[in-house]
């Protein structure tokens, strides 16, 4: 669905993604992982058109996306959520919600005084979709609270709303797991999964804990250094010498073998 070819962000005289090559295959879910600086969170960026490329291609479904401003790429179905949740703190959750479909009729004066009718019909519609979607992510007894008062998880639990308010195809999620407790991670994972499986969503995701990694994700591509180390399944993943080396710095057949104790 998503293909990136031989791509590079350079910032000045640092390469933070240097030639990297990988897909995103339509109806999974694709974890990308790699140690703290290895380009994953710039890479996003890119495909998602907050940061425009050195060089280097980005298709989806064969159609060339590459430096696409975000509003676009968002019309397109291709969403992206960050580490930190950018809610509209003095808004309700529901209100949040309302907010993301864009080109909404009641957003022009003209309308607002001669299509009363469909405004109102509009806004029935959007309360009635809102609701849905607070109820399939459990969080529906939230819905009249104001979104800065919510907790980590349950920002993180909104955002993955907003994607189910628009056509989403593809969802990026940076760290779905930052500073969320395992119960409402486990409820994350719960939701992405129906999403994928229910209504075909696509999805990569940037995440550090690999139990939630294994349970998410196939394949799993490694990054680091700016370039792609590896992919394959998790248990793949987890016995490949290179990324072992990538993550601790060295590889288990460079380890020195603990002798074991004389009795």
């Amino acid at each position: 669905m998503i293909k990136v070819e031989n791509l590079h962000k350079h910032f000045g005289g640092f390469r933070a993604v240097e030639g990297a090559s990988l897909e995103i295959a339509e109806g999974s879910i694709t974890g990308l992982i790699g140690p703290n600086g290895a380009g994953k969170s710039t890479l996003f960026n890119v495909i998602a058109g907050v940061l425009k490329p050195t060089s280097g291609r980005v298709t989806m479904q064969g159609e060339d996306i590459t430096g696409l401003p975000p509003h676009e790429l968002f019309h397109r179905g291709v969403l992206r959520t960050f580490q930190i949740a950018h809610e509209f703190s003095s808004m309700t959750v529901r209100e949040n919600l309302m907010m993301v479909p864009g080109e909404q009729r009641g957003e022009t004066l003209w309308n607002a005084w001669f299509q009363r009718k469909q405004i109102r019909d509009d806004e029935r519609a959007l309360l009635k979709k809102a609701d849905e979607v607070l109820e399939f992510l459990t969080i529906d007894h939230l819905r009249d609270e104001k979104a800065g008062n919510l907790s980590g998880g349950q920002k993180k639990l909104l955002e993955l709303g907003r994607t189910m308010m628009v056509d989403a195809k593809v969802v990026f999620l940076d760290e779905v797991g930052a500073g969320v407790n395992r119960t409402l991670l486990n409820t994350i994972g719960d939701a992405i999964i129906r999403l994928n499986k229910e209504r075909g969503y696509t999805f990569c995701l940037i995440e550090h804990d690999m139990d939630f990694i294994g349970k998410m994700c196939d394949p799993v591509i490694v990054m680091a250094e700016g370039k792609v180390l590896a992919e394959g399944s998790h248990d793949e993943i987890q016995n490949n010498e290179q990324v072992i080396e990538a993550y601790l710095g060295t590889g288990l057949k460079n380890k020195t073998p603990v002798p074991e104790a004389q009795p």
